[in-house]
């Protein structure tokens, strides 16, 4: 086995810690240098922890030394969104308010699971203010920027997460994910992210945007890597009130089943005629390398696409009452005006939304007796220029920032576990696709991003390597 500091991913980095073949304080050295050379210019990180990095990095060293098990994870090097409670920084959560509270006294349960593990925390990365927004052009903090095209938005809200993995700084990042935040950013900058099923990881220790809607959830440069860190984060946690009590069901030792068995399908129909030709064209690579030409249609998508989008202003806009109140002018003037009109919206609607939310439910339930795997674009373009306030989606130019979710937010809206895996098109910048599966059946999700990978259909390479758009 060969090894290489500067581009292995999470599978192949703990197998080189744990066999000696590198030291967690060789790896988390050379992840804390790759963050220096290259952060100035994509501002991915907000905080950057390296003496935190480099204490627990010697942890997992002395471990091994003693004839102890370091963790699955050992010494791998990851970094979080800002939203994640860490302890001794302040949870900015993108925002300038909260840059004034009190340090976090401890580490949100995700990364407590992580770091038990043997992963090294290296730091905080950039988002959109409170996760509103796909873009991650931060009033406060300044934009991220894609590794693949530094005049180019990351995706948001979790910008930085996906941003920091393209780039090569760490191997794996957390983020969250209420109308599309995880699927936006892996399409934008061609990595595979991944949105659990609702309550399925714990979100103790996180600054929560929609609670009914929020989800948190990893990025990572393969299939593989990504089913590794979920199978560590995912299972029951009685403090979180959305958590489940479904016990964790390990998904990685099944990826090399890949598709055998799976009944996998294109979502026609809305999904089909939104989007540009690349999210068009990155579909049907999709399709094609899964063998499928099945077309299923999904019920009323773009009337759930609506209800979600009233449910996330309606309580995005009463979580943050009493600082609109106190220190409106704080916010993004962005920010501030969508949670200000959507605290005024009339209750009847959000009542009406939430019923046809139940409704919406039962009929994907059904549609899910007939099919393993639904597959849909996860942007309706590349990633835009930074500061570009259009796009044109069937002949209409409209504004870019909210309809950037146009096809995530139909599926957050349930709670829907889905998989995003990168197509790199012929002189194209990367672009996502959606593979959507029932509640709980993460495992059918990551075995078809597997086999896609194994056959050369999709890949997350570091941006700027070979094989890499430019």
């Amino acid at each position: 086995m060969s090894y290489d500091l500067d581009s292995a991913g999470v599978v192949e980095t703990a197998k080189a810690v744990r066999t000696g073949m590198v030291s967690a304080s060789a790896v988390t050295a050379a992840a804390l240098d790759r963050i220096e050379d290259t952060d100035g210019e994509l501002n991915c990180f907000t905080s950057v922890l390296a003496e935190r990095a480099r204490a627990e990095a010697r942890e997992v060293d002395q471990r091994i030394a003693a004839g102890h098990d370091p963790g699955p994870l050992a010494g791998v090097p990851f970094a979080v969104k800002n939203l994640f409670d860490v302890a001794g920084i302040p949870t900015l959560a993108g925002s300038k308010i909260r840059a004034s509270v009190l340090p976090a006294k401890e580490d949100a349960a995700a990364i407590t699971a992580l770091t038990q593990a043997g992963a090294v925390l290296l730091g905080a990365l950039n988002m959109d203010e409170f996760a509103y927004g796909f873009t991650t052009e931060n009033t406060h903090y300044g934009p991220t920027r894609n590794p693949h095209d530094r005049t180019r938005v990351a995706g948001g809200s979790s910008g930085g997460s996906a941003a920091a993995v393209a780039a090569g700084m760490v191997p794996f990042t957390l983020g969250s994910d209420t109308n599309g935040s995880i699927r936006v950013p892996s399409s934008f900058c061609g990595i595979f992210g991944l949105k659990p099923t609702y309550g399925r990881v714990s979100r103790r220790g996180a600054f929560l945007f929609v609670g009914s809607l929020d989800h948190v959830g990893p990025f990572a440069r393969s299939a593989e890597d990504l089913a590794a860190v979920f199978d560590l984060m995912q299972g029951p946690d009685p403090l979180d009130p959305a958590g489940t009590a479904r016990p964790a069901e390990a998904c990685r030792p099944a990826l090399q089943e890949g598709v055998k068995g799976l009944r996998i399908a294109v979502a026609g129909g809305y999904f089909a005629d939104q989007g540009t030709p690349q999210a068009t064209q990155a579909v049907l690579t999709v399709a094609r390398g899964l063998n499928t030409d099945r077309v299923v249609e999904l019920p009323e998508v773009a009337r759930a696409r609506a209800a979600a989008y009233l449910i996330t202003a309606s309580e995005g806009g009463n979580h943050h009452l009493a600082d609109l109140r106190s220190q409106a002018q704080d916010f993004d003037p962005n920010t501030r005006s969508r949670f200000l009109a959507g605290a005024l919206i009339p209750a009847a609607w959000v009542s009406f939304a939430q019923r046809f939310r139940s409704w919406y439910r039962e009929q994907m339930r059904e549609v899910f007796r007939h099919v393993d795997v639904i597959l849909a674009p996860a942007t309706p373009c590349p990633a835009i220029a930074i500061g570009q306030g259009t796009i044109t989606l069937k002949g209409v130019e409209v504004p870019s920032r909210p309809n950037i979710g146009v096809f995530t937010q139909p599926v957050s809206f349930i709670g829907l576990p889905v998989v995003t895996v990168p197509v790199y098109l012929p002189g194209q910048l990367p672009i996502g696709v959606q593979l959507i599966g029932a509640p709980w059946q993460e495992s059918k999700l990551l075995r078809a991003a597997w086999a896609l990978e194994a056959a050369g259909v999709v890949s997350a390479p570091i941006a700027g390597v070979v094989g890499a758009a430019t």
